[in-house]
């Protein structure tokens, strides 16, 4: 019996995906387990997995293709000898006949002569009809269906009419308008992740009030303690690891939660969330965006589990491979681009977090001590903060713990 492949749901808040590329094709034997599909969300490519076996009789979602959404019918699944069906099958309702069912499928080549009982009504001037599948397969080849002659009964559009159609050639398309200095310009499409970040970012900017508290944190005590774990660190073999400022910086942040915990928290209309364990989303930038896997219950692991986690989630992040719960919550962000050489910057919320930490590169800077000036490694850090469940004064003692967390760190390992 045929079985329709769905496009699955593979986030709670999924509504709609890319189909990336399919890994079976048409024909081909299908496992229980088999992955079949790569399916591009907002924030990852995924793999899908059939969960039935049979052969995969026909592909209805072309690779590529955006907007699938969730539930969707992509293939049809048979089993073996068994014919397989034009398009996706259809739960028949109570009382409906087969006549009836049989029209959303394309009709037979030849078609007897109609009566004068049962000859259809004339259809109006500029109404074109076509089959559901050869709608669907029209718009995925960017077909115009006006340009189409069916060969249905009454000229109605089957599937074999859009497959067999040429289009006829475009006209070139006019050259892009160049600058004053000469140069020209050209559109990209924009990928599923950069709508989703578009959007979220501007409902975070335009409905979050942001505030921001910044401050300027000493890191030789810092640096001089990542020096001497890394030292003392295997250098080789499964036990290696090498701490970076970053996880030590994730670190600070998750304890300072801990002592500020008026932080940790997201608002809602009906009250304000606290949360017990400090989740923190790390962003990590990628080619068609940014996304941020989180080191869950930082405050609650060493720096070094933190480190070996957050270079795990990192590489995964940068391949595509990380899982919904990988990038999914989080109650706190930090946003670290020091290695860029940035002096400060602003990060945007990520909701429903109400604060981001912008941490920006350690520099050379002269500091004022008592009635001397000596030289420090300074940073500047800004936390962005919604106002609504974080007033300025909490945001300030927040940056303030953070600053003696980072100058004093030996309460990151102990």
């Amino acid at each position: 019996m045929a079985v329709d492949i769905l496009m699955p749901a593979l986030s709670p808040t999924m509504t709609e995906g890319k189909l990336a590329r399919w890994l079976k094709k048409e024909g081909d034997t299908v496992a229980s387990g088999d992955v079949i599909a790569e399916i591009e969300t907002d924030k990852a490519t995924m793999e899908v997995e059939a969960v039935e076996e049979g052969i995969l009789g026909r592909i209805l979602v072309a690779e590529g293709s955006e907007g699938v959404k969730v539930n969707a019918p992509i293939a049809i699944l048979v089993e073996d000898g068994e014919s397989v069906p034009e398009g996706p099958s259809a739960p028949t309702p109570k009382n409906t006949t087969k006549a009836e069912v049989a029209k959303t499928i394309d009709a037979p080549t030849v078609a007897a002569p109609a009566t004068a009982a049962s000859k259809p009504a004339d259809k109006p001037a500029n109404r074109i009809v076509a089959s559901p599948l050869a709608r669907r397969l029209a718009r995925e080849a960017g077909l115009d269906l006006a340009t189409i002659t069916g060969s249905g009964p009454y000229g109605r559009i089957v599937r074999r009419d859009v497959e067999g159609h040429t289009p006829a050639p475009k006209a070139a398309p006019k050259s892009v308008a160049a600058t004053p200095a000469g140069g020209g310009s050209r559109a990209v499409p924009n990928s599923s992740m950069r709508k989703v970040i578009a959007r979220r970012l501007t409902e975070s900017k335009s409905t979050v009030p942001h505030f921001y508290v910044s401050i300027d944190v000493e890191l030789d005590a810092l640096l001089a303690l990542r020096s001497q774990l890394n030292a003392v660190s295997p250098s080789e073999g499964p036990e290696a690891f090498k701490l970076s400022v970053n996880d030590l910086l994730i670190k600070a942040a998750a304890v300072t939660l801990k002592r500020v915990p008026g932080v940790n928290v997201s608002y809602t209309d009906e009250a304000t969330i606290f949360y017990d364990d400090a989740d923190i989303s790390v962003a990590v930038s990628i080619p068609d965006g940014l996304i941020t896997p989180i080191v869950r219950a930082a405050d609650r692991k060493s720096v070094r589990t933190i480190s070996t986690e957050a270079k795990g989630l990192i590489a995964k992040a940068r391949a595509g491979k990380l899982k919904p719960e990988e990038f999914q919550g989080g109650t706190f962000s930090i946003s670290n681009m020091g290695m860029f050489g940035v002096k400060d910057f602003a990060a945007i919320i990520n909701p429903p977090q109400a604060a981001i930490l912008a941490v920006a590169a350690g520099e050379k800077r002269a500091v004022v001590k008592g009635d001397d000036i000596r030289i420090a490694t300074v940073m500047t850090v800004t936390l962005s903060v919604d106002h609504r469940a974080v007033d300025g004064a909490l945001a300030a003692e927040f940056v303030s713990v953070f600053k003696s967390v980072v100058e004093s760190p030996m309460a990151l390992v102990v």
